[in-house]
């Protein structure tokens, strides 16, 4: 076994999973698997003895829940873990809740097909397992910490827009920027990457706790002060005009960056529809989707800014933009929220280009 290769640890009560996983990770020159266990028992000695980089986590298994199992992990001994989950409505919602546990990021277990489907995802769970293996592992937010302090909207006639993107670690870290915003913020377009099947739940949790409404938005929708859309997990959202309206569209277009829905696709389409009426962030994840568009906003006078090196779970997406220029700003994950409403103060009044 080679010292410089990823270690990965496998914990799946089905042995096809198991196996699966296994030569798909043992086929990367980079990383190999170095024990597999059929549940979380198992997997506890297994960590103590072989001292894994990576854990891949199922979440329903026997003897113990791998959400429970999860806590427990993060708690004692933070370690990045990929999840790997049912493509279900309850696998969505407990996949955001092991997410929200401090789960770097996961991979969806094809319905039918197991072995096809698996095999047509092995270079996603390879890229998935380095950034993984280079992420910063995170402990959960207590349960019972209090609610972030409201953020105050600028009482001034504005039609400023905030356009989000983000990848892996995005779904807590827009958590944490849409949480203190009241409920009368500016209209936020949001573009995550995610599987279709799992937007729905993760718009459904954030209105849960967002004094904003949060909903996954649908084709032609009017977009609204006070509320903020999801693109769907399989499609590309761009921002449109409707008359003196803005509106949302979806497509069905090619991925770009391969991802669809792609963060580039949403920037783009912001600047050329709302130009310095906007405002966009590009938040943690791995890649470069994004980069190219928040530059062009940048250019077409919006205000950007880049999530910083230290609060992302992976800086891919934020560096590739600071590299490229895209960002008039590089911000604390903490302190975006209140730049947000900063910038829509200093230039509420802009008009409609």
């Amino acid at each position: 076994m080679s010292a410089s290769k990823i270690k990965v640890l496998c914990v799946d009560d089905s042995a096809l999973i198991r196996d699966l996983l296994t030569e798909i990770i043992n086929t990367q020159p980079d990383m190999e698997v170095v024990a597999v266990a059929p549940d979380p028992i198992v997997a506890r000695d297994l960590i103590k003895q072989h001292n894994p980089d990576v854990l891949t986590l199922d979440v329903e298994m026997p003897r113990m829940d791998g959400l429970d199992f999860l806590e427990r992990l993060m708690r004692l001994r933070p370690m990045p873990v990929l999840m790997v989950s049912s493509l279900t409505q309850a696998g969505s919602e407990i996949t955001l809740r092991a997410l929200e546990l401090g789960a770097l990021d996961f991979v969806a277990k094809p319905s039918l097909g197991i072995r096809t489907g698996m095999m047509e995802y092995a270079n996603e769970i390879a890229e998935k397992l380095r950034a993984a293996a280079r992420s910063r592992p995170r402990q959960a937010r207590h349960k019972n910490a209090p609610p972030k302090q409201e953020l105050k909207a600028p009482l001034v006639s504005s039609e400023k827009l905030i356009i989000i993107g983000a990848s892996t670690g995005g779904t807590e870290a827009i958590r944490s920027v849409l949480e203190p915003l009241p409920a009368n913020a500016p209209a936020i377009l949001i573009t995550q990457h995610m599987p279709g099947g799992f937007t729905r739940s993760f718009a459904e949790r954030l209105d849960r706790l967002c004094r904003m409404t949060v909903k996954e938005v649908s084709d032609g929708e009017r977009v609204l002060p006070g509320h903020a859309y999801i693109a769907p997990g399989d499609q590309h959202m761009e921002l449109a005009r409707s008359g003196a309206n803005y509106v949302a569209r979806l497509n069905d277009g090619p991925p770009v960056n391969r991802h669809r829905p792609s963060v580039d696709v949403l920037f783009h389409s912001a600047s050329k529809q709302a130009g310095k009426n906007a405002i966009g962030v590009i938040l943690t994840g791995m890649g470069k989707d994004g980069a190219a568009g928040l530059l062009e906003m940048r250019q077409a006078g919006a205000e950007t800014i880049a999530q910083n090196e230290e609060t992302c779970v992976v800086f891919g997406m934020p560096r590739e933009a600071i590299a490229l220029g895209g960002a008039t700003e590089v911000a604390s994950l903490d302190d975006i929220p209140g730049r947000l409403m900063s910038l829509v103060a200093s230039s509420g009044r802009a008009q409609r280009v």
